[in-house]
């Protein structure tokens, strides 16, 4: 087993990591922990009561962060016009010739978009994106006519979210740059968009917990004060 850097053996020793603290405190903790030579991303963990293998019960959808991911998003759409979508923003655009680049191994990009007409030819590569988290679905606002206001809304920091076969859900709200009370801001509004995702078929506890860490950091319990009233 590897053993824990001197960073992290740090960041144990100096927080009481079975303490479950507000988000505002476990932010506190989360920028007092030593940082790294590279900027972190922060991000949420959710345990949620969910069966995942249940249809109804799948929680997936997308959110805008009030003050941005932080990271620089690459675009591809799949649509006939091209030219439109690089004129949008989109750093690689096409159809045919995109498709053939995907089935011989390129994804670099961080983001597929796709037009419903395309989406008819785009789906016989489902099981080179499907795996990856790429595969364009109208539940993320990754499918659409709206080329140009997708493209915006994914580079202005809008992140998506779906739960795994495990019934958990990994988000990332931000970089260890931000300021506590954008990292606060960010974190409230993917609570809340996961909160309200809860299927109608969930009785109970839904939101088992919840915890809060960056790339090299130890996790910190988030208190379920923040989020039991879902």
């Amino acid at each position: 087993m590897k053993k824990p850097s001197k960073r992290y053996r740090s960041a144990i020793s100096g927080s009481n990591l079975s303490e479950e603290l507000s988000l505002v405190d476990a932010v506190k903790v989360l920028t007092n922990f030593p940082k790294t030579k590279f900027d972190e991303t922060v991000e949420l963990s959710f345990r949620l009561m969910v069966d995942p293998a249940q249809g109804d019960q799948m929680v997936r959808g997308t959110t805008p962060l009030p003050h941005g991911s932080g990271k620089k998003v690459s675009v591809l759409v799949f649509t006939d016009n091209a030219e439109a979508a690089i004129a949008a923003g989109a750093e690689h655009a096409g159809l045919e010739d995109m498709m053939k680049k995907v089935k011989d191994g390129w994804l670099g990009f961080d983001v597929a978009i796709a037009t419903p007409d395309a989406m008819k030819s785009v789906r016989t590569i489902a099981r080179v994106l499907g795996p990856k988290g790429l595969m364009p679905n109208p539940k993320s606002g990754t499918v659409t006519d709206d080329i140009e206001g997708a493209i915006k809304a994914v580079k202005a920091g809008r992140v998506e979210y779906k739960v795994d076969k495990t019934a958990n859900i990994g988000v990332g709200i931000g970089k260890r740059s931000f300021t506590e009370d954008q990292i606060v801001e960010n974190a409230k509004a993917v609570i809340e968009a996961i909160g309200k995702a809860r299927p109608s078929s969930v009785k109970g506890t839904y939101i088992k917990n919840v915890s809060l860490s960056a790339s090299m950091s130890p996790g910190i319990k988030v208190a379920s004060t923040e989020y039991n009233q879902f």
